[in-house]
């Protein structure tokens, strides 16, 4: 049934359904990603492969989902959004199994690639319908299912820490949970929002530049994204080794910063709901410079572990309101999303070798400092985020380009 006013397609009832099961998806999404960082030790030793060469096998899922990522908008064009969610969110769950088959480089390479690709085309797909969602609810979403997204990566690591420990072959573990991921997944696309294009429309590109927007939108979540990868693969190594503190209390530092991001996300929403997105970002931005300085600054690891939970509070909502934003800002949410997306993953893969290389030439101290003034960009960027922030029309919800969105 096509109709010129969304709010005349769904009822509140279905709405609702529709947000938890959105916010399942997320969780499923982040459960395959924490089942696959547990066993990666694992995955390096069965494709005898060294630290550089595990290295550049890694970069692969990034590169994977920087180029398949603009199709997934095509994919919901052609089948409706709750067949295409459906669809990529299977062949993520079962590409979790093809790196733990890898016998060598070559191979790992490939396995790893598909895996990216799967992961970037379905993560498009469930935040566009998570901002369809959150346009018809009147309110923000986007902070709380992104922090679900955090909740299934730590349910994932829990699970695949037990298995590690107990030494189960990861080939086996992770078979065992694409299964089950794969079921959970497909039992909750059952109820997301069904949206469909209309017959006479032109369907997008398969590959293109993101739009304007989308870039500029981008760029506040790169800093976002440059100073959570590298607070997470970093810390440890910054308390350890330049701050001279102990295994558990360096161990500790990126815990921290996992719990806080996570905690922070849960209940972002009912901030920006309150505050708006923008100054909800510029505060995040000064917290997250504040935990910056005192990284750079502590005489002590217990300080800089303070710290390193400050940047993860500060940058915790920023991802989050950036797909907001960029799912507002013009004819083609999928597409906006997708170079969103594009930006904050390639923002991921540079951030660890970024850092890397520059305590190479300099010292980790330089690194994190360069993260602190990354942390600050978001304070000077927060107002390109006023697409997506609630207080601009008076408390009313700027709602997605209504053209071309049916029920089925």
């Amino acid at each position: 049934m096509t109709t010129g006013s969304t709010a005349t397609v769904f009822g509140t009832e279905q709405i609702g359904r529709a947000r938890y099961a959105v916010a399942a998806v997320f969780t499923v999404h982040g459960a395959v990603t924490g089942s696959f960082a547990t066993r990666v030790p694992w995955i390096q030793d069965h494709a005898s492969v060294g630290a550089g060469q595990l290295g550049l096998a890694l970069a692969f899922p990034a590169i994977g989902a920087s180029l398949a990522m603009p199709l997934a908008s095509r994919v919901s064009h052609r089948f409706g959004s709750r067949a295409a969610l459906r669809g990529l969110l299977a062949l993520w769950t079962l590409a979790l199994i093809l790196p733990s088959l890898a016998p060598n480089l070559l191979t790992l390479c490939a396995a790893l690639f598909v895996y990216g690709a799967s992961a970037g085309m379905s993560d498009v797909a469930m935040n566009a319908l998570g901002v369809e969602v959150e346009n018809r609810l009147d309110r923000s979403i986007m902070s709380g299912l992104h922090g679900m997204w955090s909740v299934g990566a730590l349910l994932g690591s829990a699970a695949g820490t037990v298995a590690a420990h107990l030494g189960a072959d990861a080939r086996l573990h992770h078979a065992a949970a694409a299964l089950v991921l794969t079921a959970l997944g497909l039992a909750a696309c059952q109820r997301v929002l069904d949206l469909r294009s209309e017959p006479d429309e032109e369907p997008p590109p398969r590959f293109t530049l993101p739009p304007k927007s989308a870039l500029v939108i981008g760029a506040v979540g790169f800093c976002a994204v440059f100073a959570e990868g590298a607070s997470l693969d970093w810390s440890a190594v910054y308390l350890k080794d330049v701050l001279g503190g102990s295994a558990g209390v360096a161990a500790a530092s990126t815990t921290a910063f996992a719990l806080t991001m996570a905690v922070a996300r849960i209940a972002g929403d009912k901030v920006v709901d309150r505050f708006g997105a923008v100054l909800t970002v510029r505060v995040g931005g000064v917290l997250a410079t504040l935990g910056g300085l005192l990284v750079v600054l502590a005489p002590n690891a217990p300080l800089a572990l303070c710290g390193f939970g400050l940047l993860g509070l500060g940058v915790a909502v920023v991802v989050p309101l950036a797909f907001a934003a960029a799912g507002r800002a013009g004819d083609n949410p999928s597409r906006a999303i997708a170079g969103v997306a594009t930006i904050t993953y390639t923002s991921g893969l540079v951030a660890p070798s970024a850092i890397g290389s520059l305590a190479e030439a300099t010292s980790l101290l330089v690194s994190f400092g360069l993260v602190t003034v990354l942390a600050f960009g978001l304070v000077l960027g927060a107002g390109v985020l006023r697409a997506g922030d609630r207080t601009v029309t008076g408390g009313g919800a700027r709602t997605a380009p209504e053209k071309s969105r049916a029920e089925s």
